[in-house]
């Protein structure tokens, strides 16, 4: 699939559906994965006539972290981690857009802890429907990596030799359905 190739994706404005939608991300602690995600979050596409020159935007809120564990989530809200009391709201802001094989790759500023840098999101159309009540919806995954140190979020433990308790490495992972708003 090229970006052309999204035709049934028309020129407008796209609001990101939070109900309908997951921002999820994965680290490893220790030997395995801690899997968690942010369950407040807003945005728009805005889809160009031509498609290479859409943009996307969106607003995370930091304190709806959800891991599964309060104390954990906690201590991730803290200055230790993300210190939501100085950054509550963790940015992306789309700067280009290109075709990659069967997908795109969305390519954008994420501004975390008043720290930006740019980011390649590996993404995939997933089509365009019209739901029971008439709203028209578009579909998107998209998936990253981001090393949590370049953007200041370096609290460690270290353990035996030269092994941490926290990876540096965040998988994250985007499940968008947006409503063509009229």
């Amino acid at each position: 699939m090229t970006i052309a190739t999204t035709s049934a994706l028309v020129a407008g404005t796209w609001a990101i559906d939070p109900a309908h939608s997951e921002v999820g991300f994965t680290v490893r602690h220790l030997m395995t994965k801690v899997r968690g995600s942010f369950r407040e979050f807003d945005g728009t596409i805005e889809v160009a006539e031509d498609p290479a020159a859409s943009k996307a935007t969106v607003s995370i809120q930091l304190a709806s972290i959800d891991t599964g564990t309060k104390q954990r989530d906690d201590h991730v809200r803290s200055g230790d981690f993300l210190d939501i009391d100085n950054h509550p709201v963790m940015t992306f802001v789309s700067t280009g857009i290109r075709s990659d094989g069967d997908g795109f790759v969305l390519t954008g500023d994420l501004t975390i802890k008043g720290v930006t840098r740019s980011v390649d999101l590996a993404a995939e159309f997933l089509g365009v429907e019209e739901d029971a009540y008439g709203n028209t919806r578009a579909g998107f995954d998209a998936t990253t990596t981001i090393d949590r140190k370049a953007f200041g979020v370096d609290t460690n433990v270290p353990l035996g030799g030269e092994k941490f308790l926290i990876g540096d490495q965040v998988s994250v992972q985007l499940s968008v359905q947006a409503v063509l708003q009229k």
